[in-house]
């Protein structure tokens, strides 16, 4: 028992930090389960893999025992990857849980009975090893199907969305799609010298639309920021909404805002976790913030506008 109360201690303390005890999760992901939310994240420290909490109101969190050094996926341990453990996501099918995640550029899958792990892979292995890709995002349609939603490399990073087999963990073949390019402004701002930078997508479906969120210029741009597209197919063609970008510093306070998921909270409303600088002079490691947004339906446009709550920021904490 001391063993394992030690181990909980050093997992909460790689990623928590300062006076405050906030918690340190780039790319962070939530999944609500029970009347409880569970987080994870990039973290970028050894042991490399993924850590987890949870929390009943998103603003104290606490370490979730598991089996190896308090990760819930370690590298090493029957899963792909040597380096670069980022952009986990959680989701259940079946009373199983799956972890996508990425790792050497490569998306991958790993599962597991239990929301704490361990998290490893029958076939150990990226889920297309052809060329580099990143950012994996699994949403599961009304009729059933799943899509991969994820980032791959051409002269900057572009979002592609495929139909894919989740029993196999792989894409369908022939599905595979670019979903858009830098088009709008917002996208492409000149703080940070970078190829054009699209990445971090999450999608949900409201109304019999689809809606995806996603982040946009280089991560250590001060102005990396999040905007949305709507769509009538889970594969498109998607239109940027106009009031784009919903979470940027001059909202938020803080630089680097992005690469986050979406959630609906147990009090009913609707969230986006993302993560910021670490402050306005240095970037890692970043801190994980919380926002509520609004979604107005629009009437003559027939689709909701979404924009975030500046007056709705949490800060979470770990315990």
């Amino acid at each position: 028992m001391k063993k394992l109360l030690f181990l909980c201690t050093l997992a909460c303390a790689s990623i928590c930090h300062g006076q405050n005890n906030e918690i340190y999760f780039a790319d962070p992901t939530v999944f609500v389960e029970n009347g409880t939310y569970y987080m994870t994240g990039t973290r970028n420290i050894e042991p490399l893999g993924f850590a987890l909490l949870e929390s009943k109101d998103l603003k104290h969190w606490k370490s979730v025992e598991t089996k190896h050094s308090n990760l819930i996926l370690k590298c090493g341990h029957r899963v792909f990857g040597e380096r670069g453990f980022w952009a986990p996501q959680i989701l259940k099918e079946g009373g199983r849980y799956y972890l996508a995640y990425t790792a050497n550029e490569q998306t991958a899958l790993a599962s597991s009975d239990r929301i704490a792990g361990p998290y490893t892979q029958r076939k150990v292995a990226p889920i297309d090893g052809s060329e580099k890709n990143i950012d994996p995002f699994l949403f599961k349609d009304d009729d059933g199907k799943y899509y991969l939603y994820h980032v791959r490399f051409d002269k900057g990073n572009y979002i592609w969305v495929a139909e894919f087999d989740l029993e196999k963990g792989q894409i369908v073949p022939g599905t595979l799609k670019k979903c858009f390019d830098c088009t709008q402004e917002w996208e492409s701002i000149p703080n940070y010298k970078s190829n054009p930078i699209m990445e971090g997508p999450t999608v949900i479906k409201k109304d019999g639309l689809y809606y995806m969120f996603y982040s946009a210029n280089h991560f250590k741009n001060i102005d990396y920021a999040v905007g949305y597209a709507v769509a009538a197919s889970p594969r498109g063609p998607w239109k940027k909404a106009d009031n784009n970008p919903i979470i940027h510093r001059d909202l938020i306070g803080e630089n680097g805002t992005g690469h986050g998921d979406f959630f609906e909270g147990l009090d009913g409303n609707l969230y986006y976790v993302f993560h910021v600088h670490n402050s306005n002079t240095e970037i890692q490691p970043r801190r994980t913030r919380i926002v509520s947004l609004n979604f107005q339906y629009d009437r003559q446009k027939e689709v909701y506008r979404i924009t975030a709550d500046k007056n709705k920021i949490i800060t979470p904490t770990c315990e």
